[in-house]
């Protein structure tokens, strides 16, 4: 598994560079900055590049090592491809709403996927046709709402080993229980979040889709 890196251009193009404006960067990230413009932080592609290259090294080690490595993404602009990648690795995501105790209350939440596990059993085997019409309908929507919650995890046996957020700043909730059950931390992190709180921060513009699928495909290619 070669890693495959996006190229300076393609990255320039897709906005990758844009940092948080002035006023609400966070002194951390300076190392990473190439320039302040118009109040603007410019954030330096070639360590972006870098830190990737570092990031990604590591998640193919914790790959080939059988480790379980966990996608997060939910922001609007992350949702698709964050699952699309996870998909394509066959691992696990989380891509609407974290929810509470995932990572530090694991058994609570695998009891949920049992739950739905059996929901859909007795659904496909045929025993809500005893049910009436409203009971099968109210049945079926708990299935709906849980898939919507569980089924990117429901796989997972374990708490993972490893978790790729896709915007630093908006996965407060899912790092600070990462960090709780020694759980290793690869994301993307803008000017205006602290990069030494996660193990492999990989700067770039957490608010560009482009700039998310970019450093997304460089990840699904590069563990493919």
């Amino acid at each position: 598994m070669e890693t495959q890196l996006p190229k300076y251009e393609d990255m320039v193009k897709a906005g990758m560079h844009f940092g948080r404006k002035k006023s609400i960067f966070h002194p951390r990230m300076k190392d990473f900055v190439y320039i302040l413009k118009e109040n603007i932080y410019i954030i330096d592609l070639i360590k972006t590049s870098e830190a990737l290259s570092k990031a990604i090294d590591f998640l193919k080690k914790e790959r080939e090592a059988g480790k379980v490595i966990l996608f997060v993404g939910t922001t609007k602009q992350s949702t698709e491809v964050v699952q699309a990648t996870a998909k394509a690795l066959n691992m696990s995501y989380v891509v609407n709403r974290w929810l509470g105790g995932t990572l530090t209350n694991f058994k609570t939440i695998t009891a949920r996927f049992k739950h739905l596990d059996d929901l859909e059993g007795r659904r496909d085997s045929g025993a809500f046709e005893k049910y009436t019409k409203k009971e099968k309908l109210l049945l079926e929507r708990e299935i709906a709402s849980m898939k919507v919650k569980f089924d990117g995890i429901r796989k997972l046996t374990k708490v993972p080993d490893v978790i790729v957020v896709s915007s630093l700043r908006d996965a407060e909730l899912p790092v600070r229980e990462a960090k709780r059950a020694g759980i290793k931390i690869v994301a993307i992190v803008n000017t205006d979040s602290d990069p030494n709180s996660v193990d492999y921060p990989i700067p770039a513009n957490d608010n560009a889709k482009k700039s998310v699928e970019l450093i997304m495909e460089a990840i699904k290619s590069s563990l493919s």
